[in-house]
């Protein structure tokens, strides 16, 4: 009986072959989570849909909206409070899973940094974590004025957002242009790869290039609108909208 028990207990037990074919498998099974920095002033279906394809589009699990505190780049009088801003972006990701809205740089005193949320993030998360950091192009073309810019790219691969039909620039100059920014103000190391639709380096994180669909909405155009007193509606979701309404956000 005694000898039934264990044949029944190591046949439930994974030979070494198995536990080797487990282990790497473990080892394989890595979250990739993308981080979406912006001022959401307010956020609006554009960022949802770019967020949507660039998860489908790079496997993500995660995405992170992560609205800015204080923007170094904007003026102060032209951005809602960072609290509201917050809230707009958990309330419109509040149902789609896979997305959350992230407050780190509200806890944070002073400018908002990316190098610093990029930072906290590597901090918090299990080190086989894959981080991309996603944004636009005009903001990465503007890139050489944040703080510590060249230590984001050691740390964590880019995601540029990229608009075919946008404003019907050539898709070959606007690859030039970019292929141009990165060599000269970053590292002339970097080299196209068509395969991998961006540009790779031996020592530093690759930089994707990214087309999403083309929706031509501002969040400057929505605050004008409302500054208007004309209708936002299916530019930002209607949860957004009736969050606007009761806070008296852009009059």
């Amino acid at each position: 009986m005694k000898g039934q028990k264990e044949r029944i207990a190591n046949a439930k037990k994974p030979g070494c072959c198995e536990v080797r074919k487990l282990r790497a498998h473990e080892k394989e099974i890595k979250m990739r989570i993308g981080l979406f920095g912006g001022t959401y002033n307010p956020i609006h279906l554009g960022h949802l849909r770019a967020a949507v394809e660039v998860k489908e589009g790079f496997s993500l699990d995660e995405i992170y909206l992560i609205p800015c505190a204080i923007p170094p780049h904007k003026k102060s009088g032209h951005v809602a409070g960072a609290q509201e801003r917050y809230e707009m972006a958990r309330i419109a990701t509040s149902n789609t899973p896979g997305f959350f809205a992230s407050d780190v740089e509200l806890k944070r005193s002073g400018p908002s940094y990316t190098i610093d949320t990029i930072l906290y993030f590597k901090s918090v998360l299990k080190k086989d974590t894959k981080l991309y950091f996603i944004l636009g192009l005009d903001a990465f073309l503007e890139i050489d004025t944040w703080k510590s810019y060249m230590d984001l790219f050691p740390l964590i691969p880019f995601i540029i957002l990229t608009r075919p039909h946008a404003g019907q620039i050539d898709p070959d100059l606007r690859q030039q242009k970019i292929e141009d920014f990165i060599k000269s103000k970053i590292s002339a190391g970097y080299k196209y790869d068509s395969s991998q639709s961006g540009f790779i380096h031996l020592e530093m994180e690759p930089v994707f290039l990214f087309d999403v669909t083309s929706l031509e909405i501002s969040s400057s155009a929505i605050r004008n609108l409302i500054k208007r007193r004309r209708s936002i509606r299916y530019l930002v979701p209607d949860e957004i909208i009736d969050f606007i309404k009761t806070k008296g956000l852009y009059l």
